[in-house]
């Protein structure tokens, strides 16, 4: 019988029981660090054939032994397993080589989300701060708009947000499907209440800038019909990932939903220039001048700054919580339960 999992270092753990020559039980624990992100389903198959070649090399013993696997050529040598040096991974070529993939480990990702987040809300608190002084007491009023355009400040970041995020979570969803990874899933799931949330903010926005501007608060322009999809897509991913309880098909549904709702995207942005719309063209664009003043230019930008701060730290610290109700029957899950339940 063989078991595994991911250990704090992101290596892959695997113990098996398996009986001695007269009988009796004995347990062995075998720690395997790929070189190179391999998929679930191919981990399996690497690591029966580790798992036979330990059970059939093993000598019988009564206390449980770790044996350590790099896989290079001189892995299984004929005389018996190679142990690496305690305290050290067989996987360096060098101390000070950063591993990456070790955070694809929910584990190893849990503690780096608790730090990042309280930092990325402190910025997008002060970003905040600094963006709404710059756009309602420094920034002079709209000589065409009047004072009412300054609902732009809020319009378009979130706006931008919406379509970023929604971008952010097709990334996700397509290294969840190549890789097999349970975090790339849950990075998709956390990120897709702030980006609905913006698209509302956006739509809702735009509503209330459009009444004084064009007459109406809705109007079946093209740009703002997209924008509506877009909040759709959120809102049925959302719903899908709650509708099934297991998690692998949960992670399949989602990420392929994401992945064609992206076309949206594009389509949101040329908009419009490909059909004739009452929504007025990009006033910041990269092949040309912005059409705006410079004071009014880095308000937007600042906002837009601490709305993207404002999302990660809200992702990171959404995420963390998917990770626990993920992985609740791990032991390091169990130790951190009992550790914040004797905080509070």
């Amino acid at each position: 019988r063989i078991e595994g999992g991911l250990d704090a270092e992101g290596r892959m753990v695997l113990q098996g029981e398996m009986r001695g020559p007269k009988g009796e039980e004995q347990l062995h624990e075998i720690a395997w660090t790929p070189i190179w992100p391999v998929p679930a389903r191919r981990h399996t198959c690497c690591f029966s054939v580790v798992a036979c070649s330990v059970r059939w090399r093993c000598r019988p013993s009564p206390v449980p032994q770790r044996l350590e696997f790099p896989p290079n050529e001189n892995d299984f040598p004929v005389t018996g397993p190679k142990t690496a040096p305690a305290g050290k991974n067989p996987m360096s070529t060098s101390e000070s080589r950063f591993n990456l993939y070790h955070y694809a480990a929910p584990q190893a990702f849990y503690p780096v989300a608790g730090k990042l987040a309280p930092v990325f809300a402190v910025i997008a608190l002060v970003l905040t701060t600094v963006g709404l002084w710059i756009s309602f007491f420094k920034a002079p009023t709209d000589a065409v708009q009047g004072e009412v355009y300054r609902i732009i400040f809020i319009h378009v970041p979130a706006a931008w947000m919406s379509m970023f995020v929604f971008l952010v979570m097709a990334f996700w969803s397509a290294i969840g499907l190549a890789m097999n990874t349970r975090l790339s899933a849950l990075m998709a799931q956390a990120l897709a209440p702030t980006g609905a949330m913006f698209c509302f903010v956006a739509l809702w926005t735009g509503a209330l800038w459009g009444r004084p501007t064009w007459g109406a608060y809705w109007v079946w322009d093209a740009r703002l019909t997209s924008q509506l999809l877009l909040l759709f897509l959120y809102l049925g991913y959302m719903a899908l990932v709650a509708a099934i309880d297991d998690p692998r098909r949960r992670d399949k549904a989602g990420a392929i939903l994401c992945l064609v709702g992206a076309v949206n995207v594009p389509i949101i942005y040329f908009s419009v220039k490909w059909w004739n719309t009452l929504h007025q063209g990009a006033s910041v664009s990269l092949t040309k001048a912005p059409s705006m003043a410079t004071i009014m230019l880095s308000g937007m930008l600042v906002m837009a700054f601490a709305a993207w701060a404002y999302t990660i730290a809200v992702a990171l610290y959404r995420v963390r919580v998917l990770i626990l109700e993920r992985e609740r029957h791990a032991d390091w899950v169990r130790g951190e339960l009992a550790r914040l339940g004797e905080a509070n």
